[in-house]
């Protein structure tokens, strides 16, 4: 028998405690009905921030960018590709830090897009500027094999 996980929901921010053999048995949640993992990031914000970031029992990687920022947007494909492809392993989550300044202030990011991975409420590793799909792909296996 495997170890219990919880999972916060990307659409109401229920935490989900989930064994974690079924972590790949594409689970939803049970107040919203949205799969838990669909493979795509999903949003933060100032409110629902350190929910995601204190409660994830898997490492969170968030995406700090702007939608006027030209290599956020070039990004953009690459972080999405690889959220389809490690998802449950890792959650995938896109802070916008025009409209959500606070996060990105208390993590001190100067430039955008700047990846966090964090695990267990601690930044485990950052990476600024934007990274094609083998590059990213590379320091995200990296980062949580540490």
């Amino acid at each position: 028998m495997s170890e219990n996980v919880d999972v916060v929901c990307g659409h109401c921010d229920s935490v989900v405690r989930l064994p974690g053999e079924r972590l790949n048995d594409a689970p939803r949640c049970p107040k919203c009905h949205f799969a838990l993992f669909a493979g795509k990031p999903f949003e933060l914000t100032e409110r629902n921030f350190e929910r995601h970031l204190s409660r994830s029992g898997l490492p969170l990687v968030v995406d700090f960018w702007a939608p006027w920022c030209g290599p956020c947007i070039a990004m953009a494909p690459f972080y999405e590709a690889a959220a389809r492809q490690l998802e449950p392993k890792l959650r995938f989550a896109k802070l916008n830090t025009q409209d959500e300044p606070s996060p990105a202030a208390r993590y001190n990011i100067r430039s955008i897009p700047t990846l966090i991975v964090f695990r267990a409420g601690k930044e485990i590793a950052r990476q600024s500027g934007a990274m094609d799909a083998n590059t990213l792909s590379r320091w995200l296996n990296s980062a949580v094999s540490t």
